[in-house]
């Protein structure tokens, strides 16, 4: 029987790292980090349960460990963040720009990203072995659990091992998540939406995703937890969804959803979603609702997902690891970045032409325009040393 919930620990501890075990530099490296907004805490909460057990069974890893605290700050404050959301700020420019630096920071999440970068660099350069990366979060709108990833197929592959939702494609619509950025060295980083911020089935939800990331990674076997219960816990429905559509807020703007909408539910093009007090927002298609927001804080108004094909993934992922991606850069109009290995450009016309959903197939999802041509970047990458 899965134990009650243990009293949440306040966050006056000063180490970014609250746990680790380290055993083997050759083995596999998982890092989980919880609370990157500081209004979620039930990441943290879920890893403070398992890490009780871990030392009350005195719990061996085969590989190493390590449990991160995101905005510190942010969590002490009960806040998405002080000044900018963490979550929005790992660019490779934002980056080297904040290292380059000195000591002082005008803003608190310029202090955080720093400690957690510098901290995440330090794990990589010390350990050798395959990275596994985890970030735990909640929604404001009532959810069932489900992963978010950047779609690699090593991501995939880890991500597919799970009975709940998988949506793809949201770094299409986001600027400088973390695992988007971690991604670029060519690691596994997934991201778990557990559930809403103040349900407490959320820390549960946390606690049993973290049991299983390590049982799936290796670190420990069935036998070392509760594996029957946490595995029935997380059984909710397989199925791999894809964004559509984001509505993007200013910070004038005074977005307020409609009440009653959950994540995955149907909604209709035209059907009223929210007011963003001028006019009513309106859905611009058929599809699923994802992550409506019911906070203040927040750039995202509500996302609109639609169910994937496991055909088309599994033709994907031929097609990836047979390297036919490469046929693109045949193409007139489309030719590789210069300076990126991963990036095709391409003029707008052959990109209208091709559609992105071709693009999408060969594993090219993000998508930027850049004097007037479109880059496309892939997320199957190789690892390259961390910073």
């Amino acid at each position: 029987m899965i134990k009650e919930a243990v009293k949440p620990m306040t966050y006056t501890d000063k180490d970014r790292i609250f746990y680790s075990q380290n055993n083997d530099v050759h083995a596999t490296t998982l890092i989980c980090i919880g609370g990157i907004h500081g209004n979620e805490p039930a990441g943290v909460y879920g890893l403070q349960k398992v890490i009780s057990e871990i030392i009350v069974n005195d719990i061996t890893f085969k590989g190493n460990f390590y449990a991160l605290f995101g905005n510190m700050d942010a969590l002490k404050a009960n806040v998405r963040y002080k000044d900018f959301d963490l979550n929005r700020l790992w660019t490779k420019e934002e980056v080297e720009s904040l290292c380059s630096a000195d000591d002082s920071y005008e803003f608190d999440e310029q202090k955080e990203q720093c400690e957690l970068y510098e901290t995440i660099k330090d794990i990589c350069s010390t350990n050798k072995g395959d990275f596994v990366f985890v970030d735990l979060h909640t929604t404001s709108s009532p959810t069932v659990p489900f992963i978010t990833i950047s779609d690699s197929l090593n991501n995939r592959a880890l991500a597919d091992k799970f009975n709940i939702p998988i949506v793809l494609g949201i770094e299409e619509y986001l600027d400088g998540p973390l695992l988007s950025f971690i991604n670029e060295y060519g690691h596994v980083s997934i991201g778990f939406e557990a559930g809403q911020h103040n349900d407490e089935k959320s820390v549960l939800y946390c606690e049993a995703f973290i049991w299983m990331v390590m049982e799936k990674t290796g670190l420990v076997s069935k036998h070392d937890f509760e594996y029957k219960a946490f595995n029935r816990v997380l059984n909710i429905e397989k199925g791999f969804y894809e964004i559509i559509y984001r509505h993007s807020l200013s910070e004038s703007n005074q977005f307020k959803m409609k009440p009653g909408f959950k994540n995955f539910k149907p909604i209709l093009k035209h059907q009223s979603l929210a007011f963003d007090g001028i006019c009513e927002v309106k859905s611009p298609l058929n599809g699923l609702i994802f992550m409506p927001l019911y906070q203040k804080q927040g750039e995202d108004g509500f996302f609109v997902v639609r169910k994937l094909s496991r055909f088309w993934l599994v033709v994907s992922a031929v097609l990836r690891h047979l390297k036919f991606h490469q046929l693109l850069r045949l193409l007139p109009g489309i030719k590789r970045h210069p300076e990126n290995e991963y990036c095709l450009v391409a003029n707008r016309r052959i990109a209208l032409f091709l559609t992105t959903k071709i693009f999408h197939l060969f594993g090219y999802r993000k998508k930027i325009i850049v004097d007037d041509k479109i880059h496309f970047i892939k997320r199957d990458r190789k690892v390259i040393p961390f910073g």
